[in-house]
């Protein structure tokens, strides 16, 4: 039977090891002490050829045991998937959206054709007032002007809906 060596050298290589082979995720120490521990109460049943070896081997092992078991725990807290609570809206709350939006639908219907072209702009395609401006051939204000009139008059038109 091999036995481990008692230098300072030798278990600070293995440490180096260790942490090498855990990519330092973990604590060296603590696995190292834990592997130690493993390979006396082994060494009590059975013979160990290369202790070096085993040692590194079994602090890697619980490297990831302790990984898992973090991934397990960290999962537990969140909750367990199949008993989490529906988060769809309520069917009459869908119901409420589908009024609001043939509401809003309506009166972009009534806004003057320009007025509408220029809100749908910036609000659906997501153009800035420079760029609507540009594109119309009109000042930065107009556009302002236009958004700031749909947008007054659609929160005037679906206020009581």
């Amino acid at each position: 039977m091999s036995e481990v060596p008692r230098d300072r050298a030798y278990w600070a290589g293995l440490l180096r090891l260790v942490t090498r082979h855990t990519r330092g995720n973990t604590d060296a120490e603590d696995l190292l002490h834990s592997a130690y521990l493993r390979l006396e109460r082994y060494r009590n049943a059975h013979e160990v050829q290369n202790p070096t070896s085993f040692l590194v081997q079994t602090a890697v092992n619980i490297a990831i045991d302790n990984h898992r078991h973090e991934m397990l725990w960290d999962f537990g807290q969140r909750g367990d998937t199949t008993q989490r609570a529906d988060e769809a809206p309520l069917q009459d709350e869908v119901m409420a959206a589908r009024e609001r939006l043939v509401r809003v639908n309506e009166g972009l219907a009534k806004l003057p054709p320009r007025t509408r072209e220029i809100f749908l702009l910036h609000r659906l395609e997501g153009l800035k007032y420079r760029e609507i401006a540009a594109r119309f051939g009109i000042s930065q204000s107009a556009v302002e002007k236009h958004i700031a009139r749909a947008m007054l008059f659609l929160t005037e038109w679906t206020q009581d809906f």
